[in-house]
């Protein structure tokens, strides 16, 4: 369940991008986030391929990989740029080209692509820089888009979650009661996101498209994942095992399994023939 720092919080509070300690912190272990972060819908990936002017593409927060060989699957070529060199090393190992760097610090040294994506990252990047940089590196009619899984976790998981996580952490930017739906939630991303693509005056208006699926998690699968999240990644280990234990009773509660309705949402634009 990909979770963001609060929106709601007070200004002294972060939005996400302004938080690197916690964008930069996934590669604490990564061959777990990739053993159980979920892949993307097939048909997302065919509607972007079939989207791009072409198939040289640029995955921004490349992070393990996990898009990229989807990506590459489908027959395109993959250039990922990922701040975590724990999480570029990882990609590396699994076939993906990765240079370590931000989206918004990285040269594409005149290199050009038919489509920019990022999967489960773009809330990390500045997004009207990021939106910029995105331009400078696409082909006029290059495709950006940014995607991301909004999981309808079951209430009772949710609270146990919410409730152990605000007396483990409670100075942390993640105020897991603010957003209780997670679709809720990243819809305040998407807004920023369409706002920065429009700002940056490279692209027509943005659209969203949403793929819907669901996932049935064991107890055991869900806590696995759930150390790969945000709001733990940068826990003492005692304070993570305490959560873990607190979600697993919940999941224990409704039979020892779940099944996660899921919805994929993307903001996607394309960059217009005249942006310079």
């Amino acid at each position: 369940m990909p979770t963001l720092p609060s929106e709601q919080t007070p200004s002294s509070q972060r939005r996400p991008h302004e938080a690197r300690e916690y964008a930069e912190s996934f590669g604490v272990d990564a061959e777990r986030y990739d053993r159980t972060r979920p892949a993307y819908p097939g048909a997302l990936v065919e509607r972007i391929v079939a989207a791009a002017p072409g198939r040289d593409l640029l995955d921004v927060g490349c992070g393990t990989g996990i898009a990229a060989r989807q990506f590459q699957a489908a027959g395109c070529t993959v250039l990922g740029v990922e701040p975590d060199a724990r999480m570029a090393a990882f990609a590396r190992r699994s076939g993906v080209e990765t240079e370590v760097s931000t989206l918004e610090a990285w040269d594409p040294a005149g290199r050009r692509f038919d489509a920019v994506v990022a999967g489960t990252a773009w809330h990390w990047i500045d997004p009207v820089a990021g939106a910029a940089k995105a331009a400078q590196a696409l082909r006029p009619g290059g495709l950006l888009a940014a995607f991301w899984h909004t999981p309808d976790l079951p209430a009772e998981v949710a609270e146990a979650f919410a409730t152990v996580y605000a007396r483990v952490a409670p100075d942390s930017p993640f105020d897991l009661r603010a957003a209780r739906s997670a679709l809720d939630a990243y819809q305040t991303i998407i807004g920023r996101v369409g706002d920065g693509i429009r700002e940056a005056g490279a692209f027509g208006e943005p659209e969203q498209w949403r793929f819907a699926w669901e996932h049935t998690y064991t107890r055991d699968e869900w806590l696995d994942q759930l150390p790969t999240q945000g709001p733990l990644t940068r826990l003492a280990a005692d304070k993570v095992a305490e959560v873990l234990e607190s979600v697993g009773a919940a999941i224990d509660a409704l039979g020892g399994a779940f099944t996660m309705p899921y919805t994929t949402v993307a903001i996607v634009a394309k960059r217009t023939d005249d942006a310079r």
